[in-house]
């Protein structure tokens, strides 16, 4: 078995194992030692060709021949193209190694590519990050999801992103899928419940369902009942794990947070993001902190940002240098100040305005006493804090407050039954509360159903608000209403849509409500404007709910919804108008339900309204007490600093919400409770600095940097594709698998293939939901032309059925274009090199490919070397060499070269000389990395130091055994065993008696045609 920390079997190379050869795909230690190493491998040999299986070295013999066995067989195919597509697919197949720290792929795919959106995957890649660690903490509507593809896309292609586990809450599950597919090719396969009981079902007891995809993507409410799937997910190792909304991890004890701490230390790279990612609080931002890095912080209570936690954290908002300064107008319009529009409320409003004001809620000083009644100047409310809630339950609609009502009431009539029993007598405040609460239930039940003018100030308001908008049968325009309250949004639903002319809903029988809803609640209605969208309904109906509104095709017109909506999710692409039928009382809250339409690829400005029920009743709280001068600090926040928690000094809603609420109840305004900010908030507080020192940190950043990419190819993917079919099926791969190419209107070109009839493609595509599978699965259409796949992506959004397009496009991480890099592979002879005859150089120069790898099998430095045989002679860049040889399709085959066998004789000296130079580069590279592991080492010694004195016996030993963690893993991030070293080609000039004609170039002419080209004969695909 290989020595510790050497990788013998690199990607792309072929091993031998029980007696049929296997192309290597990934390898890596195995969590035990004596297991050896995990090799990935897909058949290459007859027998199992295309099969994928996993062989441990510990325990299978696996045979890699030495390079100096390499067999040099001169290619003799059509313009060296077998040989070409050879070192094409090694090179595509090799992953980036540690010591390149540039970005790949930023510019490959269907995105806007905005520097900013780079710095993300740039700073996880950073020389510092000895491991990509991250909290993305940008606020609403930056583009997050983008951000986290683009890291995942780099992680990829150095190899670390095989396997990936992507966590999200479940409205958001199918929207995070789309984005990954659409925009940068990675499928994820995306499991629920179901799924994962549809999974234990068609795979043996026992199995670990995780095990059966490589790229997943669940909701964190199936995966947090960590009871049933800890055993699972404490048995497998992840390359990266995403978490999505990550400030719920913030809790100790709670679910989220279980599985965080079971995931976290299961992965290399672990990626977390949340638009509020902390709670104000900063020992809790430090816990959370501490998933990424259990010793970055040594004191919870005191650390500094630019010390400890700028390579782990960013946040940016739209006012940052970097993203004001490069985001054009028709990706994300400038948003228009909030509209209030006050609703004056109507005469059985105000009888509920006078109990309230009477009975419910203290005395505004400044005003009028109210007119005397029943009580006048008593405070029936027990609990103070709910004479509010009764308050924004009555601003929210009389239905909400009836129903608030009616479960004061049944709490109160328990409790007073209950002393009744027990025969001590009731608290004297219990049957006066009961009697305030049957005055407003009398006075709620005065209110008409809002199906004619006049039953509420604020519906007839939304109504005409509504057609000033353009909302009717007959209009494009949509929009999204807000409420906090179910019953509202309920009643909404139901009166809204006929008062604007439309046809009455029916429901959807295919939409199955939850135990306990009516058969009308289940939110999607069959041929109706208007869409109901609660955390009451199902998975399924909530799903379908934010499709159809984000489909220009579908009918809905008007989405009704709460804050289940408010996280997110994108509501942008065919909606530029939300109304705010009643307001949150917190800004946070308002921030996140404006960043659903207000956000990155938003086209046009957004429109917010907000409807403000006032009272002439002196005394009177309505909605200019509180919610109006909410939004008028939101509205403020944004154009100063583009967040609203650097106002409140609050960094949840909920807890924002609730100290507002202590705050009025003791007396106090809206005024009051800003002039005081939380000790651990603002931009004064030590929080506050943190993050402003952060963000500060990042102006002035140069543009991200670029791998260098080798490739005999650059960046004409298309060019491989093509290139690959010809050789692969004979130059006929139209007949061989239904190839077809074809362009659009514009000439845009495209091509499509039947996935079904190759089944080995099929497979990697099992991953992609099981709809838009089916949808593609006798024609599948691909096209590498960016302007038509986002014209596409457009056209299924405003015209489709679903929001899949029809036209996939296809990036280097494509799943065909990794099954042709691995077809092309698999073609070529085991242990076999081609032998390239060409004019552009004088003696024999050697192909070889060198790598350095880490104790983890992770490649650390990869050397690609043109070697001649002549003794001192410089080792120089293999690219540049084939480039100077002329290498390419244009290079026609001009015979056999002179001695073969003198090539081979030569290959131990170029390998010895192949070693040397690895070994030099190597040094480097360890001299490089040398300081940040020092620097890591040393912060773990302080932490472990400073986290012992004084603490319990239980708490030693998990500082122990986390210090124990991080000193192995440096240990296994330093380059560690010998290289590898590998014979990829030779480039020898032809014999002398070689007779090259014309004609014979002629013949191939064609044989290297891209995809365009063919495009433009105009075959059509099917």
């Amino acid at each position: 078995m290989a020595a510790h920390g050497e990788n013998r079997y690199p990607p792309g190379a072929q091993v031998l194992v029980r007696d049929e050869e296997w192309l290597v795909r990934t390898a890596r230690r195995a969590g035990h030692p004596s297991d050896g190493d995990v090799l990935d491998v897909i058949g290459v040999s007859s027998l199992v060709r295309d099969e994928e299986a996993v062989f441990f070295t510990g325990i299978d013999d696996v045979e890699l021949l030495r390079p100096e066995d390499t067999r040099l067989v001169p290619d003799s195919s059509p313009y060296h193209r077998r040989g070409r597509l050879f070192l094409e697919a090694v090179l595509r197949k090799t992953p980036l190694p540690q010591s390149e720290r540039g970005l790949a792929l930023a510019d490959r795919f269907l995105i806007d590519s905005l520097p900013y959106q780079l710095r993300p995957a740039e700073l996880a890649l950073s020389l510092r990050n000895l491991r990509p660690r991250l909290l993305i903490a940008d606020v609403v509507g930056l583009g997050k999801t983008l951000e986290i593809g683009l890291t995942l896309a780099e992680l990829i292609r150095r190899g670390r992103g095989e396997r990936l586990l992507v966590v999200t809450p479940q409205s958001i599950l199918e929207q995070f899928q789309h984005e990954l597919w659409t925009r940068f090719s990675i499928p994820l396969v995306r499991l629920d419940s179901a799924g994962i009981q549809r999974i234990q079902r068609e795979i043996p007891a026992g199995r670990n369902p995780f095990t059966h995809y490589k790229r997943v993507i669940i909701s964190v409410d199936t995966l947090k009942n960590i009871g049933q799937y800890r055993h699972h997910l404490e048995r497998i190792a992840w390359d990266a794990v995403v978490i999505d909304e990550s400030h719920n991890l913030i809790n100790q004890g709670s679910q989220r947070r279980a599985l965080a701490e079971t995931l976290a230390p299961r992965t290399d790279a672990l990626i977390l993001a949340s638009a509020t990612p902390h709670n104000g609080d900063k020992r809790s931002f430090a816990d959370l902190v501490s998933l990424l890095d259990p010793v970055a912080v040594r004191d919870p209570d005191d650390y500094d940002a630019q010390r400890d936690l700028s390579h782990l954290y960013i946040r940016r908002t739209k006012n940052s240098p970097e993203v004001r300064g490069t985001l054009p107008l028709d990706v994300w319009a400038e948003r228009a100040d909030t509209r209030s529009v006050h609703c004056a409320a109507n005469a059985a409003e105000e009888k509920v305005f006078a109990e309230l004001t009477a009975h419910w809620l203290p005395a505004v000083p400044e005003l009028s006493p109210p007119a005397a009644g029943p009580g006048d100047g008593e405070t029936v409310a027990a609990d103070p804090l709910f004479a509010w809630t009764l308050l924004k339950s009555f601003l929210s609609s009389h239905r909400a407050l009836r129903a608030t009502v009616d479960r004061r009431i049944a709490s109160l009539s328990k409790r007073l039954l209950q002393s009744e029993e027990s025969g001590f007598a009731p608290p004297p405040e219990l049957p006066r509360e009961l009697d305030a609460l049957g005055r407003l239930r009398e006075a709620t039940a005065a209110f008409g159903d809002g199906c004619a003018p006049g039953d509420s100030a604020k519906l007839d308001a939304l109504v005409e608000q509504l057609r000033g908008m353009g909302v009717g049968p007959g209009s494009d325009v949509r929009v999204v209403v807000f409420s906090e309250r179910v019953e509202t949004l309920t009643w909404l639903a139901e009166v809204v849509p006929s008062r604007l002319g439309f046809p009455a809903d029916r429901p959807d029988a295919a939409a199955k409500p939850k135990k306990g809803q009516g058969e009308g609640d289940s939110g999607v209605r069959a041929g109706g404007a208007a869409r109901l969208m609660h955390g009451g309904l199902s998975e399924e109906a909530q799903r379908r709910c934010r499709e159809e509104f984000g489909l220009g095709s579908a009918p809905v017109r008007m989405l009704f919804t709460g804050d289940i909506a408010s996280e997110g999710v994108n509501l942008h692409r065919e909606c530029h108008h939300l109304v705010h039928y009643d307001i949150p009382w917190s800004l946070i809250r308002i921030e996140q339900r404006n960043g659903r339409i207000d956000r990155y690829g938003q086209s046009h400005e957004p429109q917010f309204l907000a409807l403000i029920l006032t009272s002439s009743l002196p005394g009177a709280r309505d909605d200019r007490t509180v919610a109006e001068k909410l939004l008028l600090r939101e509205q403020e926040a944004h154009r100063v600093t583009g967040s609203a928690e650097a106002v409140s000094g609050w960094f949840r809603a909920e807890e924002e919400e609730r100290r507002l609420e202590r705050e009025l109840a003791s007396g106090g305004s809206v005024e009051d409770f800003f002039a005081a900010p939380p000790e651990d908030g603002g931009e004064g507080s030590p929080l506050g600095a943190l993050f402003a020192q952060i963000g500060a940190a990042e102006e002035g950043d140069e543009p991200a940097l670029r791998a260098v990419v080798p490739s005999l190819f650059g960046d004409d993917t298309s060019a491989f594709v093509d290139t690959a079919f010809a050789e692969l099926y004979a130059d006929r791969p139209e007949e061989a698998i239904d190839l077809a190419r074809g362009s659009d209107a514009q000439g845009r070109p495209y091509f499509s293939l039947a996935p079904a009839e190759v089944p080995d493609l099929y497979r990697r595509l099992k991953s992609l939901p099981p709809s838009y599978l089916k949808k593609v699965a006798d024609r599948m259409l691909l096209t590498f032309d960016a302007g038509l796949a986002k014209d596409k992506l457009d056209a299924a959004r405003a015209d489709g059925a679903t929001m899949w397009p029809d036209v996939s496009y296809v990036s280097d991480l494509h799943p065909l274009v990794e099954w042709l890099t691995d077809r092309v592979l698999v073609k070529f002879g085991r242990q076999q090199a081609p032998v390239f005859t060409t004019p552009g150089v004088a003696a024999p120069v050697y192909l070889v490919q060198g790598i350095a790898s880490n104790a983890l099998g992770r490649p650390t430095v990869v050397s690609w070397m043109a070697i001649t045989a002549e003794p001192g002679s410089p080792v120089r860049e293999m690219t540049a060499v084939l480039a100077e040889a002329g290498v390419g399709p244009g290079l026609a085959r001009t015979g056999d070269p002179a001695d073969v066998p003198g090539l081979h004789a030569a290959l131990p000296e170029v390998l010895a000389r192949a070693r040397e130079h690895l070994a030099a580069e190597t040094g480097e590279w360890t001299r490089l990395i040398a300081g940040p592991l020092a620097e890591y080492r040393a912060r773990v010694a302080e932490w472990r130091q400073d986290a012992l004195p004084g603490v319990t016996v239980r708490r030693e030993e998990r500082v122990a055994g986390t210090a124990d963690a991080a000193e192995k893993l440096l240990e296994q991030l330093a380059t560690a065993g010998p290289p590898l070293v590998r014979v990829l080609g030779v480039l020898a000039p032809p014999s002398s008696d070689h007779h090259h004609s014309a004609g014979h170039s002629t013949d191939y002419s064609t044989q290297d045609s891209t995809l365009r080209s063919d495009s433009a004969e105009g075959r059509t695909a099917r």
